[in-house]
């Protein structure tokens, strides 16, 4: 996250009660003693690359499940007509406010074309949360600001402070939805981030000190080439 004013931001939210996910990661993170590392959330994603008939490239789809633990968090104080059993209708304002709050760092979504060039995203659309075997699912389209035809794709997902730790489903972690036939999908998974964060305590990260773009170092890396 970026510096002591984001954090302090979310923290204000929280105590609005906005319970958007990234507002509640920051409560999280602020719970635990100053020797803890990171990660602290656990995501698990899949994501799909929408082509249209033309070949052109509009979007990605992403579902993200985040970790059990996180998932019993994030639901504290959300009612639900069942116990323990949340609709999307009921998870809706916090997919909302979950939306709103990831806008500023970029969905941790980053594309580029031909090795270099940078791909704006819109909005998102078509979002929403789900329960899915005692874990939070978010769901959510991101259009790219003007579709494009590209011989070569780099999409990265991850979070450059690495609070978040973002792993690709085993199986079909990425889909191309209406891609030509010649097109080919790379996957770069990264290594295990565990022994190298736990060498960092803490308050490395929260004083900008390793934590400015340190994710980066376990990037999911998708690759797709259509020559």
């Amino acid at each position: 996250m970026r510096g002591d004013d984001s954090w302090k931001g979310f923290a204000a939210t929280l105590r609005l009660r906005v319970l958007g996910l990234l507002a509640l990661l920051v409560a999280f993170a602020g719970s635990l003693t100053p020797a803890a590392a990171h990660p602290h959330v656990w995501v698990t994603a899949s994501s799909e690359l929408i082509y249209a008939a033309d070949g052109s490239i509009t979007g990605v789809r992403h579902a993200w499940k985040f970790d059990d633990m996180f998932s019993t968090y994030a639901l504290q104080g959300i009612e639900s007509k069942t116990k323990g059993v949340f609709t999307r209708e009921e998870l809706a304002p916090l997919a909302q406010t979950n939306v709103e709050s990831l806008k500023e760092f970029g969905f941790f979504t980053f594309a580029k074309t031909e090795g270099s060039k940078k791909q704006r995203f819109l909005d998102p659309v078509d979002y929403y949360l789900e329960q899915k075997d005692g874990a939070l699912v978010l769901h959510f389209t991101m259009p790219f600001k003007t579709p494009f035809k590209a011989r070569q794709l780099a999409l990265e997902i991850y979070d450059p402070s690495f609070f978040v730790d973002f792993g690709l489903e085993k199986k079909d972690p990425i889909r191309l939805v209406g891609a030509p036939a010649n097109c080919a999908v790379v996957i770069e998974r990264p290594s295990d981030a565990a022994p190298a964060a736990k060498k960092l305590g803490e308050e490395n990260f929260m004083d900008g000190a390793a934590g400015g773009n340190f994710g980066a170092m376990f990037a999911n890396k998708i690759t797709v080439d259509c020559p």
